[in-house]
């Protein structure tokens, strides 16, 4: 049987693509955003975590007053601050995508 180059899914569906993220960087999470993230959004639903656990998502800076209002509106937010800042006393900061 003759050698077949490996198929790439990403490929056979045609379109751009975006590159990949230096795996040593912080992407912004906002959607189809691959810009460098310099600020982390600190969050936490009481509905379903404890007080004092902070979720992060990490943001540009184009797109930073748009992931404020998202929480905001959803009583969710609780800080924004630069990428890299350690977490608050007594969080548990985990990032995470959206």
């Amino acid at each position: 049987m003759p050698d077949r180059p490996a198929l790439n899914v990403l490929d056979a569906l045609g379109g751009s693509h975006l590159p990949a993220p230096d795996p040593g960087s912080a992407v912004c999470s906002r959607k189809g955003c691959r810009a460098d993230a310099g600020w982390q959004l600190l969050w936490n639903n009481p509905r379903i975590h404890t007080p004092e656990r902070r979720k992060a998502w990490a943001s540009c800076g184009e797109h930073v007053g748009w992931f404020e209002d998202y929480l905001q509106t959803r009583g969710l937010w609780k800080e924004t601050v630069p990428l890299g800042a350690p977490p608050p006393s007594g969080s548990a900061a985990a990032p995470e995508g959206a």
